[in-house]
């Protein structure tokens, strides 16, 4: 790591006390299917923004708010993005203990995105405790829908970030490398459902009109849509079908993956998904589904914050990079509106895996960059 003479903005961030708070968190267990426990985690949360002076609201689907100084004359305000739901089911503490292990610090949760949450916070009360607060404030939106596609948060997310000037993501920075998330694809889904003709498979399978067969040849056309080279890609995670082994399957269903770099190649593969038709006229195809989150694009704006984020870790004592992922975040939805950057979160590895954790060596400084970024931002 290359290393600089500290900035005079610099605090420093209490390690042990964002421990603490990290572990609050993630001994409340959040998965997205259940809003009362993620309710749980936002009712800490919004006690902690409570104690900071914040406006709060409670927005219809679950998204809560905090606003700390917001001041028009100053200009619009400063817009950060969590999220307080995890993948993990409840009682998978039980194998997956919240725990310390040398540098690193392990837990359902805490890499995506729970140490986020706690790293925002201790850059807020550094404000708080110094005075000095973002010009035109920063509002703060705790989505608890994120990991299963943020449908019930998405309007106000996209609401948010049209009153913004620009927006922070305290998603985990890339793993391993540590450096911050400056673009993103596009996610989406499909499921494809084949209807055919039920036969003996014995006796009459002329009569039969195989969905699975269509499905089959529909697996080999999704394939053919995918163009890697360009980010395009189409995986066929599931497949449902048949009724019994002698039988002429009458139904079958595909739930596919989508990953796009382009809203341009967004539109050519959800044409050309919806344009598949059987080769055996008697099945029939429905399709649902389609692009979830838009993919996160460069603008100048973007590429203005990452400089700033580059210079500020520079004068901080370190370096950090920029990278596009293929996994997509609320960011996807505020970058086409606003200058966003992603990844402001704390370090580590181990998202939606059983070696999830926080490098506690690394984490402080992430804390330091945030806190100057949005100073700067």
């Amino acid at each position: 790591m290359t290393t600089h003479a500290p900035g005079p903005a610099a605090f420093t961030p209490d390690l042990q006390a964002m421990i603490a708070d990290l572990e609050q968190l993630t001994l409340i267990e959040s998965p997205s299917s259940d809003p009362v426990a993620v309710g749980r985690v936002m009712d800490v949360v919004e006690g902690w923004a409570r104690d900071l002076g914040a406006t709060t609201r409670a927005l219809p689907g679950g998204t809560r708010t905090f606003d700390f100084g917001l001041d028009p004359a100053a200009g619009q305000p400063l817009l950060v993005l969590t999220h307080a739901d995890t993948v993990w089911p409840t009682g998978t503490l039980d194998r997956m203990p919240f725990r310390q292990d040398g540098e690193r610090l392990y837990g359902p949760g805490t890499y995506d995105m729970k140490a986020g949450i706690v790293s925002l916070f201790h850059a807020l009360r550094a404000f708080q405790a110094s005075g000095q607060w973002p010009a035109g404030g920063v509002s703060v939106l705790l989505s608890p829908d994120e990991e299963t596609g943020s449908h019930s948060s998405r309007a106000h997310i996209e609401a948010a970030a049209h009153a913004a000037r620009a927006a922070l993501v305290v998603e985990p920075p890339v793993s391993d490398s540590h450096n911050l998330k400056v673009g993103r694809k596009g996610t989406g889904t499909f499921t494809l459902t084949f209807e055919g003709v039920a036969s003996h498979a014995g006796n009459r399978p002329e009569l039969g009109a195989s969905a699975i067969t269509a499905a089959a040849e529909a697996v080999l056309a999704l394939n053919a849509l995918a163009r890697p080279e360009i980010g395009t890609t189409l995986s066929v995670g599931l497949i449902q079908g048949g009724s019994a082994v002698n039988v002429i399957p009458a139904h079958a269903q595909l739930d596919v993956d989508l990953r796009i770099s382009t809203l341009s190649e967004a539109e050519r593969v959800i044409r050309d998904v919806n344009a598949l038709t059987p080769s055996d006229p008697r099945v029939t195809l429905t399709v649902s589904g389609g692009l979830n989150r838009p993919p996160f694009e460069q603008t100048p704006g973007a590429a203005r914050l990452f400089g700033q984020a580059q210079a500020i870790a520079r004068d901080l004592g370190f370096e950090i990079g920029g990278e596009i992922v293929g996994g997509g975040s609320d960011g996807n939805f505020t970058a086409p509106i606003t200058p966003t950057l992603d990844g402001l979160g704390a370090p580590g590895d181990g998202a939606h895996a059983s070696h999830e954790h926080v490098r506690l060596d690394r984490w402080p400084d992430h804390v330091r960059l945030l806190h100057r970024l949005m100073l700067d931002a």
